[in-house]
C-alpha cells in the first residue's frame, strides 16, 4: 500500500505560512472549520465580469428580459452539483482529484485528471486572466497607455503572479482571505449596478421576437453557456476536504451551492438588464469598453480593482486545486511548484487569447465547450457519492497495489470511463455553437441539449454498469 505522507508539522493549514500539503490525507487532528465558511470561499469566486457578460449574450441571443432571467433561475439549480460533491472531501480527507479514482480507477483516473481536469482548469484560469488583462489595457488605454501588444502582457503578467502567490499560501489563507474580497466585490459591483440600472430600457423588446424552435434554439443554447460554470466546478470536495467528519454533507452542499448561486443569479441578471439599453457597436466593442462608458470617472479604476480581485479570487482557487491534480497524475511534486508550473501555463494560454480574440467571443465559445467534458464528470460524480452514500475511505484511494479497491480492471475503473466517453460523445451530437453543431443539435434546428442529455446518458450508463463486473471493485 502506498499513501503519501510528509511530517505533520509542515502540513498545519495556515494563512500566514505557505501550505505544503497536497493531497496527502488529513487526519481529525488537523481538521477544522465550519460548513458555512464556505459561502464566502464561493462567493467571492462568482461576483465576476463574466456573469454581466454571460447575462448580457442572453438578449444578445435574442430573448426577452423575462425569458432570459428564466433560464438564469433554471441554470442556477445546477449549483446544487458542486454543493453535493464537495461533501466527498471531508469523508475521504483528501483532494476530489483523487477522490475520482473510485470511479475511474487507479491509472484510468490518471488519463481522467490530465485531461478532464487540467481542461477545465485551463480554461478558467485564461478566461478569468482574459477578463482583467482587457479591462485593465482598456483602463491603461484612457490614461495613454495604449500599446496593443505590451499593455494587456503587463497586466496578465502581474495579475497571475499574485494569484499563484495566493495559491501558494492555500487553504488557509483562502479562508482568511475570501470573506473580505466577497464584500468588497459585492460593494464593487453593486456601485457599478447603479450606474447600469439608468440606462436600461425597462420596456425593452427583442427586436424580432423568436418563437418556436428559434427561441427554443436560443433559450437551450443560452442554457448551455451559464450550465457550464457550476458543471465546471468538480474541484469542490479540495476547498472542504479540512471540515471535520462531523459536518453535516446537508450543510456543506447548501453552504457551497449559495455562495456560488447567489451572486451567479443576481449578477448576470444585471448582465442581462444591461444588455438592454447597448447598441450593436456597443457590443461590437466589447462589454468591458461599454461598462467603461457607463461608469463616472472614478469609478472605472474602481470597477478594475474588483475585477482584478475576482480574477484572483477565482483563479488563486483554480491553481491551488490544479496543483493537486498534478500531484494525483502522478507527477512527484509537492504541491508549490506544482502550483508554480499551473500558473505559467496558464498565463500562456491567456496571453495568447489576449491578443488572438475579444472577451465576448472567448467565453460564450469555451463555456459552451467546457459542457463536453464538465456535464458527463459532474453527473458521474454525483452519482458516484449517491450510491457508496458518501463512504469514501481515503486510504482505499491511495492504495494503488494491483487488487487494491480501486484496481478494478487493470487499473482502469471501465464503468466510469466508458460511462464519461459516451456521455461526452452523446454532449457533443447536441452541442450547437457557432464552430460546431453535433447532429442531434441540427436535426432540432439547433436546440441545443447538450447539458441535460449528457448527464442523464453518463449518469445512466455509469449506474448500469456499475452493477456488472466491470464496476466490481476490490477488497477493501
Amino acid at each position: 500500500m502506498t499513501e503519501t505522507r510528509i511530517d505533520e508539522e509542515t502540513l498545519a493549514d495556515s494563512s500566514t505560512t505557505p501550505e505544503t500539503r497536497g493531497i496527502e490525507l488529513i487526519d481529525d487532528a488537523h481538521r477544522h472549520g465550519r460548513a458555512r465558511d464556505l459561502f464566502f470561499v464561493w462567493a467571492a469566486p462568482n461576483v465576476s465580469i463574466l456573469n454581466f457578460t454571460v447575462g448580457a449574450t442572453l438578449i444578445l441571443l435574442g430573448l426577452e428580459v423575462w425569458q432570459a432571467i428564466g433560464v438564469i433561475l433554471a441554470a442556477a439549480t445546477l449549483w446544487i452539483f458542486p454543493g453535493i460533491i464537495a461533501a466527498a472531501g471531508p469523508a475521504a480527507g483528501t483532494s476530489g482529484s483523487v477522490v475520482t479514482r473510485a470511479m475511474y480507477g487507479i491509472i484510468g483516473n490518471k488519463l481522467f485528471v490530465a485531461f478532464v481536469g487540467w481542461f477545465i482548469g485551463a480554461v478558467f484560469l485564461s478566461l478569468t486572466w482574459l477578463a482583467s488583462s482587457f479591462m485593465g489595457s482598456d483602463l491603461l488605454r484612457r490614461i495613454g497607455l495604449d500599446d496593443p501588444v505590451w499593455v494587456p502582457i503587463g497586466v496578465t503578467l502581474v495579475v497571475s503572479g499574485i494569484t499563484v502567490a495566493v495559491a501558494i499560501y492555500g487553504h488557509g489563507l483562502i479562508l482568511r482571505l475570501y470573506p473580505a474580497m466577497a464584500a468588497v466585490l459585492f460593494v464593487i459591483f453593486l456601485a457599478a449596478t447603479a450606474f447600469i440600472l439608468p440606462t436600461v430600457d425597462w420596456q425593452y423588446t427583442a427586436p424580432e421576437p423568436l418563437t418556436g424552435v428559434a427561441l427554443w434554439s436560443a433559450i437551450s443554447i443560452g442554457f448551455t453557456i451559464l450550465a457550464s460554470t457550476p458543471l465546471s466546478f468538480i474541484n469542490s470536495p479540495d476547498i472542504a476536504r479540512y471540515l471535520p467528519r462531523t459536518v453535516k454533507p446537508a450543510h456543506i452542499a447548501a453552504a457551497t451551492a449559495l455562495g456560488g448561486g447567489i451572486p451567479f443569479i443576481i449578477f448576470t441578471t444585471i448582465g442581462a438588464l444591461l444588455a438592454t439599453g447597448l447598441s450593436g457597436d456597443a457590443f461590437d466593442a466589447g462589454i468591458d469598453a461599454a461598462l467603461f462608458d457607463l461608469m463616472p470617472t472614478w469609478l472605472g479604476p474602481v470597477l478594475v480593482l474588483g475585477v482584478i480581485v475576482n480574477t484572483i479570487a477565482l483563479n488563486a482557487m483554480t491553481a491551488y486545486t490544479s496543483s493537486m491534480s498534478l500531484q494525483s497524475i502522478g507527477f512527484r511534486l509537492r504541491r508549490i511548484p506544482a502550483t508554480i508550473i499551473v500558473g505559467v501555463v496558464g498565463t500562456a494560454l491567456t496571453i495568447y487569447l489576449v491578443l488572438s480574440t475579444s472577451l465576448l467571443e472567448a467565453a460564450n465559445l469555451m463555456l459552451q465547450f467546457l459542457v463536453v467534458v464538465s456535464g458527463p464528470a459532474m453527473a458521474i460524480f454525483v452519482v458516484d457519492l449517491l450510491l457508496r452514500r458518501n463512504d469514501y475511505n481515503g486510504v482505499d484511494l491511495f492504495d494503488e497495489r494491483r487488487g487494491g479497491r480501486f484496481w478494478y480492471t487493470g487499473g482502469w475503473g471501465l464503468s466510469g470511463i466508458i460511462a464519461l466517453v459516451v456521455g461526452g460523445f452523446a454532449t457533443a451530437q447536441c452541442l450547437a455553437t457557432d464552430v460546431w453543431a453535433g447532429s442531434i443539435a441540427e436535426a432540432t434546428g439547433y436546440v441545443d441539449l447538450s447539458v441535460p442529455v449528457g448527464m442523464l446518458v453518463s449518469a445512466i450508463v455509469y449506474i448500469a454498469l456499475k452493477f456488472t463486473p466491470l464496476g466490481k471493485e476490490g477488497r477493501p
